[in-house]
């Protein structure tokens, strides 16, 4: 009797397997299917893409549209530096004063707590408007066709100030009194209690401003002007398929087919451009990333 139990609990687990990794497999297809998708169109010609849609696979193979992109490899390789660089230092230094303010908004013995954090909470119901910005970046701080008008705007987020003040509230307050005890002092607890216990949350808030500072363009596009030779990825390829439109336009006026110019197979190269590294990247900070929430859990 109780290997024909144990035999019909193995058929079942052995069951409900199959139906989760088919469901799995199926949803992971899914969200697969779209890249192969722009990556099939961006080796197709134009001709095939107005004449027989998109499709999983090229109808006409042709690399013209990476050709365009990669015309000037210079300035496509000075677009990347500038974007990582950026992207490195904007992560680094906007995650640590981001992890700074949340965990002091939360401390119990600061006396303006709530009054910052109705301040911080109030610019996102409210906001000074684009001529206001524009003045302030341009005509007080004075960085014009400078690369801190892209980096500065992006280190202060209310939404993640809020997340992570959130997040350090979690931890127990008694912590931080032993720690004091022991005399440590605040930037000490901070660096070694708090930072080490706040993994997943600093993980979390770390991807949101790394992928915020890899796909800006709207403040370079407003701060960096076109004289500069080195500018943003996004703004760069931006300006590519800019380029692509008015020739097609003015082809159009001058009875030029418009399959002569490959811009939707161009709008899927610069995709695959753009976001071919952090594809390419993620995979090895994955492991790092479910490292920390699994540490994190445990110490909280």
């Amino acid at each position: 009797m109780e290997s024909t139990d144990r035999q019909n609990i193995d058929v079942s687990t052995i069951m409900v397997r199959i139906i989760g990794y088919g469901f799995i497999g199926v949803f992971a297809l899914s969200c697969l299917l779209p890249f192969i998708l722009i990556i099939s169109s961006s080796l197709s010609t134009e001709k095939a893409i107005m004449d027989h849609g998109f499709s999983l696979w090229p109808k006409e193979f042709s690399t013209f549209a990476y050709e365009i992109v990669f015309q000037n490899p210079r300035l496509v390789i000075g677009s990347y530096l500038v974007t990582l660089g950026i992207t490195v230092v904007g992560t680094a230094v906007g995650l640590f004063i981001v992890a700074m303010t949340g965990y002091a908004l939360q401390r119990q013995d600061f006396l303006y707590r709530n009054k910052i954090s109705f301040y911080i909470y109030f610019t996102t119901l409210f906001s000074g408007g684009l001529v206001p910005f524009y003045l302030l970046i341009t005509q007080y701080l004075h960085l014009k066709d400078n690369y801190l008008a892209v980096l500065l705007p992006g280190l202060l987020s209310p939404f993640l100030i809020i997340m992570m003040k959130s997040f350090t509230k979690s931890i127990p307050h008694e912590i931080t009194e032993s720690a004091k005890i022991d005399g440590a002092g605040d930037f000490t607890i901070f660096l070694r209690i708090i930072l080490p216990m706040s993994t997943p949350a600093l993980a979390t808030i770390g991807l949101f401003i790394a992928l915020g500072y890899w796909n800006e363009w709207y403040n370079s596009m407003l701060f960096l002007s076109p004289n500069m030779e080195y500018r943003p990825l996004q703004l760069f390829l931006y300006n590519v398929i800019t380029s692509a439109d008015f020739i097609r336009n003015s082809a159009a006026s001058s009875n030029v087919p418009p399959q002569d110019v490959p811009l939707e197979s161009m709008k899927m190269a610069t995709a695959v451009v753009a976001t071919g590294p952090v594809i390419l990247f993620y995979p090895f900070v994955q492991k790092y990333f479910i490292t920390g929430i699994t540490v994190g859990a445990v110490k909280g």
